[in-house]
This record gives structure tokens, C-alpha cells and sequence, in this order.
């Protein structure tokens, strides 16, 4: 269980996390993956986050999405600590602010992009014409208006990542959480589903948390943090060491 924490970011900062420590046990030993990470993210605002396979990334992008839970520390969500919070209310919480964008684009394969995308909206049992309504018109955003019945084994690799974009974005959340979403396409359709968060961040305001090996692609983000010996060191503006 996170530890309370003296410090409570106001509930218009997005995301946050206080001292966040993650241990995991080996056998008879500990490993300390994280080692006391602070990090606020401001509205609209563009992160990166680098560093060497293993170095904790991906870890603290599910802790910071309320997927697992710190050994020390907090997450706040809109000035809410998850820790607090009850799994129901977690799931509100993570439903109704943060959007999630994998490697793997984790669609349904049984259901047609647009239903793919409304799931977020329909897990808030709102009206279904209001959420086909919003559905389709964000595929359309993502260029694949004529595509919206198309299952994922019939879409290629980079519209199925437009959907998967699209279904992170369709609830409007604050923040979206992105683990090397580009990892699994080719260079130049990653480039293009890359840019398209990008402008979708503009069109919104929906601040971005992306995990990339991309240095390229890290550099175009507002701040570029590495995350090295269970911290996170800002090389905003410099190249990050191997």
C-alpha cells in the first residue's frame, strides 16, 4: 500500500506522483525498480520518457495509470490519490481522465473499430447514439471514416494503432499514457501515427506521457525525462547518455 504524503497537487494538475517507490521480490531478494520518482504533468503538456530497456518505464507508466499499485508513495489523478481510492472508484477515476495507448494495439477482434472505440463510452453506460455519434466521429479524425466496420484482422498495422489512439482519446481524458506506441509499426507509419498524437495533444489539450526508445521522436515533446537508477533525470535539450 502507498505510503500518505505530505504534499497534495491542486486538482487542475492532471497527473503527479509523490517520493513513487516499486519493489519487487525475487526469491529472498528485493529488486527496487523505482527509487523515489517525482513527476508533474501540466495540462496539455508533452512528455517523453527514455532510457534503457528494463530501466523501469513501462512500471511507471502503469503505476501512473492506476494499473498497479507503488510499494511507497502516491499517484494523484486530479488531486485524488488512487491509493484511496476503492477498485470501483479507481476504475472511474482512470475511465473517466486517462487514456491508454500500448506497443500492441490490444483492440477486440471480435468487435468493428467503431465499437472498439466507443467501449470507454459505452463502460459509462451512455446514451448509444451519443456514443456512436462520438465513436465514429473520431475515427474520422484519424482518417479512417470509411473504415469504422472494419474488424482489426482487417485493418493493417498502422490503422489498427489509429483506432487504438482514437479509443485512448474518445473519452476526452486528461492525460494520455502512451508505452512505445509506435514500437510495433514500420518507421514511416510509426512517423504518421506519432504525428497524429501529436496534433490530436494540440486539437485537445490532452497532455501525453509517452515511453519511446525514439530519441527523434522524443525531442519534438515538451520535456524529455530518463529514467535511470530508479529516477527520472530531465535531459530536456541534450542528448541522453546510454
Amino acid at each position: 500500500m502507498a505510503d500518505s504524503t505530505a504534499f497534495t497537487p491542486p486538482a487542475n494538475v492532471p497527473l503527479a506522483c509523490v517520493a513513487l517507490e516499486k519493489e519487487f521480490t525475487e526469491g529472498p531478494a528485493v529488486v527496487r525498480v523505482l527509487g523515489g520518482v517525482d513527476l508533474t504533468v501540466a495540462a496539455g503538456e508533452r512528455i517523453a520518457i527514455v532510457g534503457a530497456s528494463g530501466a523501469g518505464k513501462t512500471t511507471l507508466l502503469q503505476l501512473l495509470g492506476g494499473l498497479d499499485v507503488p510499494t511507497r508513495g502516491a499517484v494523484f489523478v486530479r488531486g485524488r490519490n488512487l491509493a484511496e481510492l476503492g477498485q470501483a472508484e479507481r476504475g472511474r477515476v482512470r475511465n473517466e481522465h486517462l487514456g491508454f495507448v500500448y506497443q500492441f494495439h490490444h483492440l477486440l477482434p471480435e468487435f468493428s473499430a467503431l465499437e472498439n472505440v466507443a467501449m470507454p463510452l459505452l463502460l459509462r453506460r451512455l446514451p448509444l447514439d451519443e456514443v456512436a455519434v462520438r465513436a465514429r466521429r473520431l475515427l474520422e479524425r484519424v482518417g479512417l471514416g470509411e473504415r469504422v466496420e472494419h474488424r482489426p484482422g482487417e485493418l493493417s498495422g498502422g490503422e489498427r494503432q489509429r483506432v487504438a489512439v482514437a479509443r485512448a482519446l474518445v473519452t476526452a481524458p486528461a492525460v494520455v499514457l502512451a508505452d512505445e506506441p509506435t514500437g510495433n509499426l514500420d518507421h514511416r507509419t510509426g512517423d504518421r501515427v506519432f504525428e497524429l498524437m501529436l496534433e490530436l495533444n494540440a486539437e485537445t489539450g490532452t497532455s501525453l506521457v509517452v515511453v519511446t526508445h525514439d530519441l527523434a521522436r522524443a525531442r519534438s515533446m515538451d520535456r524529455v525525462l530518463q529514467m535511470k537508477d530508479g529516477k527520472l533525470h530531465d535531459v530536456t535539450g541534450s542528448a541522453p547518455p546510454a
